[in-house]
């Protein structure tokens, strides 16, 4: 098969400050006291706040089973911010493609890219996104645990395959044939870092959640791409947590909401986006607060000076292309004043 060269996956525009692109990653979260459709319409509004500030890339990701995302039909969610934005590219960071059967997926980011032509990106995890039995009523008798991804890989791209190589195939994806929709590798470990690389596809790590494996991730990558008809350079985005605020103690206050969501996580806990508290004393155990921190050790928080110096220096030691941001703040003023403030750095 040959797959056609997406220019667009290097943006010309890059932040004057640091170098790179900036992108916007979000779940569409559920606050504490707030409706799935408030979750929405705020995922809405942001999207339209970020294009205003010149980010990149809007992506939603694929979780289930939990009362603090909105995104779980990320398709559909995709296609709200899609219709909702005019320039800013909207995708999926990601879908769990061991979750779907390739041909729906072909479908229905085909209909995305008929709707939104050069607008919509793809990216694929092969984690399940959610608890074992949740993926198991997701796959249903089709069962798996992501150990076949790459040759659902291979199915999906074959779907997509503009090249007419696949004619003879008995089943075909209408729409989704000849989509011009770039594809993209998750991950969290090694595996889809080596997978990415040897494709020759772009690649994007979990820096907010998987800090310790970032740059050996990253490093691997580079180190062993292999140019493609999509990708003749290796091309590295990493998502991070970020809370900018006014001044360092600001930013410390609404960090805390992320820390309470993951603890909740830690403790097997589900629950909506809680508000944030002014200190986490007595909330967590000495074995609670070096998890968080092991966790999300790569997280920024603090004014625009802090944030600035902070950031600057996790791009310098990823050697990322493109950064993610990525923001678990309650309020949802202090979320879009946070994007601005990166924005403006």
């Amino acid at each position: 098969m040959s797959f056609q060269q997406h220019s667009y996956v290097r943006p010309n525009k890059t932040h004057s400050t640091f170098g790179v692109p900036l992108s916007v990653l979000d779940v569409a979260p559920i606050i504490e006291g707030g409706t799935i459709a408030d979750s929405l319409r705020n995922t809405l509004d942001l999207a339209q706040h970020a294009e205003r500030l010149g980010y990149t890339r809007y992506w939603l990701a694929e979780h289930h089973n939990s009362p603090s995302i909105a995104s779980s039909a990320t398709s559909v969610v995709i296609g709200h911010v899609a219709g909702g934005t005019s320039s800013i590219r909207v995708g999926a960071g990601g879908i769990m493609l061991p979750n779907h059967a390739p041909l729906v997926i072909a479908e229905q980011f085909g209909t995305l890219d008929a709707l939104y032509p050069g607008r919509i990106d793809l990216g694929l995890g092969r984690a399940p996104g959610t608890d074992g039995l949740t993926a198991a009523a997701l796959r249903g008798q089709r069962g798996g645990n992501g150990g076949d991804f790459p040759e659902q890989l291979e199915q999906l791209r074959a779907y997509l395959d503009p090249s007419g190589a696949e004619a003879a195939m008995p089943v075909r994806a209408y729409p989704g044939e000849g989509a011009d929709v770039p594809i993209w590798l998750l991950g969290s470990s090694d595996f889809s870092a080596r997978l990415a690389a040897e494709l020759g596809l772009p690649f994007a790590f979990a820096g907010h959640f998987s800090p310790t494996y970032t740059v050996p991730a990253m490093n691997l990558y580079r180190n062993s791409f292999k140019p493609s008809a999509m990708l003749s350079e290796p091309y590295a985005m990493v998502a991070v947590n970020v809370v900018a605020a006014d001044t360092d103690e600001e930013a410390a206050y609404l960090s805390t909401t992320l820390q309470q969501y993951f603890l909740g996580f830690i403790r097997n806990r589900r629950a909506p986006l809680p508000p944030p508290v002014h200190s986490m004393d007595g909330l967590w155990t000495e074995q609670e607060k070096y998890a968080l921190q092991q966790q999300l050790g790569s997280s920024i928080a603090g004014s625009p000076a802090t944030v600035k110096e902070k950031l600057e220096t996790y791009i310098e030691a990823t050697g990322a292309n493109e950064v993610m941001v990525a923001a678990h703040i309650f309020d949802h003023a202090a979320r879009l004043r946070s994007y601005e403030i990166i924005s403006n750095l």
